[in-house]
């Protein structure tokens, strides 16, 4: 880490012999010749983007001679291209026309970071997703992102996966499509293998770390991720994708649009289909989507209809590898494991997860002048689904089912015992599935108001959630008192979440502005029903949260920028801490995030230095201390006080035009300052506690290290060598290192070449060869630890990622 601060610093004093001239302009509405404040100025292969100030004045000082292409872009107006060849100082006016349609952008204003923003964020173009998306999910795409640790079940990154950001967890995390929530309101998680190669209908991406900017859905304790699917093309395209890789991996996607129809209308649709076996025995997975979109466009403004569609089947592979057999079988799945008759080991064919989640999203946008906007969206998701389970001989009174009567003699299956004469038998194999079936709908709107020095949003939402869980028995060993398809349990959940939101940024001065949030979130969550261990779960529950958020932003000089900020946030425990919780001990308590952010940039053309300095400070945050409930199962507890504090550094330095140097670096502490663990006394069934004091959190790694060294080969070819590394994880909040996961450094490949003939738009060709030195390494584990026989033992399982391995890829755009 200190090589790297060194080398910022050195490139730093390196890069003063560059700057040579400035460019200044003046940016205009070119037909009523008023100034644009606000307008986007990017020059094309640099790190410089500059915001026309209130006066519609932008400065790009520290250009050397050459020739630049710049592109100015502002709502509503066509985006402006202008060619410079800089010689000497210059003054350039750049007079944008006005728009003949409405884009699509202005569908997530409401949810992405506003310019002169004093929070921490990341922007990911569709460029960028392009080259690096040959099938893998979402997460492993945005591995390289800053804070950010990915996790595949299946070890290669197709299936089930997983994203962590500052160490916290997908249920933490809070993930808008287009502004509308896409974490499941009970579970708060989002599952990427319900929306495979969602990517490839994905236009940008907006990461924001730490709490963000208010947003629709649960509150943000890591990170938000703000996806855009939307986004006009005005010409006709097709494309078809193809990608092949390890463990028979593959996809095959193609998309289409029809460009303006009659000036106004576009029909654009997307439709994949991906398959694994996966690193790991068994981990199949058949994937398949597609996204249809059509809508009309107008001058001032936007109504698009969305159908957006999912479905997946895989094989669990959910359980892990027990680290007593991880040296000597990496791949290994014990899932659906069972005994026939004669004793044999046999896995079930069908141990899978099954569903179908489809989304609904009608937007319509309107841009009542050149100040006002109004978004409002509906959306409705219907998912459904179970995962399907072979039980060897499982207890038959689980289920209130009445153990079966044997007149004869019986072999029972997997064993060598004879059942004599009006025998009764208990246990004996059945297959099952766990079923959810759920609603969720809602409305979204905002108003944003932008007039010189002043951006406003004032917005909210209305979403009502209804989960319905159930399961049943579909086949037994012996006949019983079950008729087809046994239902043992069954429960409710009806979820509504209504929140209202105003933030706005005021520009103090040329270089200075505030930036000032508040959000009221109302939430109502009731069950009713039994669950899959027969007890009954009915309750209810009523939460109203403040979340404030405010901020500075400074303009020190022409290449540096500064901003501090502070937010807080409360979020509501999820489903499964109401539900496990102990009956004879009070409710979880919401948590509280108390998170305080400050950062530096420095941007000159050939090099890009960005710091952030944050603290997160947590009341009351839920955590597995080994606590168990009145049946037994684990629960999760409110620690007193938790947190992480940390320095994010990113620095991008273009040592040569053909060679590029990416870095990006987190060092972090991150504790919980006292909490109680329970450990479970397998010879009284009672609990052993052990207080700790000022532990790790687990899996939230000190460092994390991010380096891609990009070679720009001729026309538009790329070959980078990306390297990742990440520091010990603790798998439980104990920081025992006989409970962790073990650093790891791994190194990728990827080549991507676009080439342009006669008969098509393009043609691109993708290779990413991943652990190019076959380094062994886990990525995510759990464990549980127990006392028997006078010793602690446990139970675990470690989730290996595959060693070498490849996907390539070909586009064809038309």
């Amino acid at each position: 880490m200190k090589r790297i601060l060194i080398l910022a610093v050195a490139s730093l004093l390196f890069s003063n012999g560059w700057a040579q001239y400035t460019l200044k302009g003046l940016v205009k509405n070119a037909a009523s010749g008023i100034v644009l404040s606000g307008a986007h100025v990017q020059i094309s292969n640099t790190h410089i983007g500059v915001v026309s100030d209130s006066d519609g004045f932008f400065s790009i000082p520290d250009l050397s001679k050459g020739s630049y292409l710049l592109t100015i872009s502002f709502l509503g107006f066509e985006p402006e291209t202008r060619q410079i060849n800089l010689e000497t100082n210059m003054i350039v006016t750049i007079a944008m026309k006005t728009s003949a349609i409405l884009q699509d952008e202005v569908i997530i204003q409401s949810t992405r970071v506003p310019v002169k923003s004093p929070l921490t964020y990341q922007d990911i173009d569709r460029q960028e997703l392009e080259s690096i998306n040959l099938g893998q999910d979402l997460p492993l795409l945005l591995s390289g992102s800053l804070s950010a640790v990915s996790t595949s079940d299946a070890g290669n990154g197709m299936g089930y996966t997983a994203l962590r950001i500052r160490g916290s967890d997908m249920t933490r995390i809070n993930v808008t499509m287009n502004g509308v929530p896409l974490n499941d309101p009970e579970s708060h998680n989002v599952f990427w293998v319900d929306l495979p190669d969602v990517a490839s209908s994905t236009q940008s991406i907006q990461i924001q770390r730490g709490v963000g900017t208010s947003t629709n859905g649960a509150a943000a304790f890591g990170a938000s991720i703000n996806l855009l699917t939307n986004k006009l093309m005005q010409e006709p395209y097709g494309e078809i994708a193809s990608s092949y890789g390890s463990f028979r991996s593959s996809k095959l996607s193609a998309s289409f649009g029809t460009g303006l129809l009659r000036q106004h209308w576009t029909l654009d649709g997307r439709f994949s289909t991906l398959a694994s076996d996966g690193f790991i025995d068994r981990a199949s997975s058949n994937l398949s989507s597609f996204h249809v979109s059509t809508g009309y466009s107008g001058k001032n403004s936007i109504l698009r209809f969305n159908l957006i569609s999912g479905n997946e089947k895989t094989y669990q592979a959910w359980d892990g590898i027990p680290g007593k057999i991880l040296d000597t079988n990496r791949r290994y799945n014990g899932i659906g494991a069972y005994y026939d008759q004669r004793g044999t080991l046999k896995y079930y064919a069908n141990e899978t997860d099954n569903y179908r989640q489809t989304h609904y999203q009608l937007f319509f946008s309107r841009q009542v002048n050149n100040s006002l906007i109004i978004n409002t969206s509906a959306h409705y998701t219907k998912g459904a689904g179970y995962y399907e389970q072979y039980r060897d001989d499982d207890d038959c009174t689980k289920y209130g089912i009445a153990p079966v009567r044997i007149p004869g003699n019986y072999y029972l299956t997997g064993a060598d015992t004879i059942h004599q004469p009006d025998s009764t038998i208990q246990f004996f194999d059945i297959i099952r599935r766990k079923w959810l079936d759920n609603d969720f709908a809602g409305l979204t709107y905002s108003l944003s108001w932008r007039k010189n020095r002043y951006h406003t949003t004032f917005g909210g939402s209305w979403n009502t959630y209804t989960g319905r869980h159930f399961g049943k028995i579909i086949w037994s060993e012996f006949s019983s008192n079950i008729g087809p398809d046994y239902e043992w349990y069954r429960s409710r959940a009806l979820k509504r979440d209504f929140n209202v939101y105003g933030k706005t940024t005021i520009e103090l001065s040329k270089r200075v502005s505030i930036y000032i949030d508040m959000q009221i979130r109302s939430i109502k969550y009731g069950i009713n029903g039994i669950d899959d261990d027969s007890r009954n779960i009915s309750q209810d529950h009523d939460f109203t949260f403040f979340n404030p958020k405010a901020g500075l932003y400074c303009n020190l000089d022409e290449f540096n920028t500064a901003y501090f900020s502070f937010g807080r946030a409360k979020r509501e425990p999820n489903r499964d801490n109401f539900v496990d919780a102990n009956p004879s001990k009070p409710f979880p308590s919401p948590e509280t995030l108390y998170n305080f952010e400050t950062g530096h940039s420095l941007r000159k053309s050939r090099l890009l230095v960005n710091s952030n300095i944050y603290l997160m400070y947590y009341r009351d945050q839920l955590a597995l201390t080994g606590a168990i409930n009145d049946v037994g199962a684990p629960v999760m507890e409110n620690v007193q006080e938790s947190y992480r504090i940390g320095l994010e550094l990113i620095v991008n330095l273009d040592i040569h035009k053909l060679l590029q140097w990416n870095l990006s670096a987190t060092i972090s502490r991150n504790k919980i300052s006292r909490f109680t663990e329970y450990i479970d006394n397998w010879d009284n069934w009672e609990q052993i506690i052990v207080e700790h004091r000022n532990t790790d959190l687990s899996f939230s790694p000190s460092i994390l290290a991010n380096s891609e060294l990009v070679l720009r080969l001729p026309k538009e070819g790329r070959l980078s060598l990306v390297s990742k590394f990440i520091d010990r994880q603790y798998i439980d909040n104990t920081q025992d290192k006989s409970r962790s996961l073990d650093p790891y450094f791994i190194n990728d490949i990827r080549l991507s070449y676009i080439f342009r003939p006669t008969f098509c738009k393009e043609i691109g060709i993708n290779i990413l060869i991943s652990n190019v030195l076959n380094h062994e390494y886990e990525s995510n584990a759990w464990i549980y630890r127990y006392w028997e026989g006078s010793e602690f033992k446990k139970l675990d399982g470690f989730f290996p990622q595959a060693g070498i391995h490849f996907l390539s890829g070909i586009s064809i755009k038309f």
